[in-house]
């Protein structure tokens, strides 16, 4: 495994972490729990020491899982991420990251993943109904009490980071990133020179840079990638198909899976602090990990990158 120094948190993280959307089981299909436990245990055991959450992630769900699958494990082997201010609702999801919700949310989640204190607390995506001040206010607080250790931000542009940082300081933050979405990349490039380091997430394009997805697939009503994600609608969905051609030679050439390519080409770049990757299953576990035994040459970055830009994804 290969880690990384993160400079605001002042602390060394796996470039691979644990990404946990798909284990709340409301997003994309059905999962099995008990799997999905061994799965985060399997990662640990290889050397991931981040694991990341969401209370809305199958409202509950997801944390519980956690929880569950991290009893018995020594606290300080491993770090939490979890996140607050994203409430399922009947309409979907409402955005509240007040002070008093703040407040409330920390409380079910340090019980939901059966913790005294979490590592890294996200404000999910910017609530336009209450002032970053406000927000800040509360997680400085939490910071203080010593509910939580390090403050990030999730989906906010550098403008709201600026703002968010009058009041205290913003220690990470979580963008998407990857082949097939790199709309964030000078926003993760400007909180690098910053100190603010990003775990990335959808670092796999939902699946399809794992090269599981030949053929446009028909999703049933409710999972999230067949509206949350462009990847899976034409005419991305047949660049998408060109750019898996040179993936597969590179896999080929070093007998390893495609979806190890898409892995290293995210963790290589030197301003991602690490990847989530979503794992149900010991085998995805075992295989994300072995990702870290080998490396993309320059010619081969180059290669991807210039692909990119002639098919003009991301």
């Amino acid at each position: 495994m290969r880690y990384t120094h993160l400079k605001n948190s002042d602390v060394d993280v796996s470039q691979l972490a644990v990404g946990t959307w798909a284990i709340g089981g409301d997003s994309f299909g059905e999962n099995d729990d008990a799997a999905s436990m061994s799965a985060i245990r399997t990662m640990l055991e290889h050397g991931v020491n981040l694991i990341d959450t969401a209370p809305c992630y199958g409202n509950g769900t997801s944390e519980k899982i956690v929880g569950n699958a991290l009893r018995g494990v020594d606290r300080e082997s491993y770090l939490l991420s979890t996140k607050v201010g994203l409430i399922t609702s009947a309409n979907g999801y409402d955005r509240d990251s007040s002070f008093k919700n703040i407040m409330r949310e920390v409380e079910s989640s340090l019980r939901n993943l059966r913790t005294d204190y979490i590592d890294f607390y996200f404000v999910h995506w910017p609530d336009a109904k209450t002032p970053f001040s406000e927000t800040m206010c509360a997680l400085q607080l939490l910071k203080e009490q010593g509910k939580i250790r390090h403050i990030g931000v999730s989906n906010f542009t550098t403008e709201m980071i600026e703002e968010c940082e009058k009041v205290a300081q913003v220690d990470v933050q979580q963008p998407p990133y990857s082949m097939v979405d790199r709309s964030s990349e000078d926003l993760i490039k400007w909180g690098y020179e910053r100190g603010i380091d990003s775990f990335t997430y959808g670092s796999l394009g939902a699946g399809i840079l794992s090269g599981k997805f030949r053929e446009l697939p028909k999703f049933e009503e409710g999972d999230v990638r067949g509206g949350f994600y462009d990847y899976f609608q034409e005419p991305k969905f047949s660049r998408v198909q060109e750019l898996l051609k040179v993936m597969d030679d590179i896999a080929e050439a070093h007998d390893k899976p495609v979806a190890q390519v898409a892995v290293n080409w995210s963790t290589q770049k030197e301003y991602v602090g690490t990847a989530l990757v979503g794992v149900r299953t010991d085998a995805h576990a075992i295989q994300n990990c072995e990702t870290f035994e080998w490396e993309l040459s320059v010619d081969e970055m180059a290669r991807l990158d210039a692909k990119l830009d002639e098919l003009k994804i991301g």
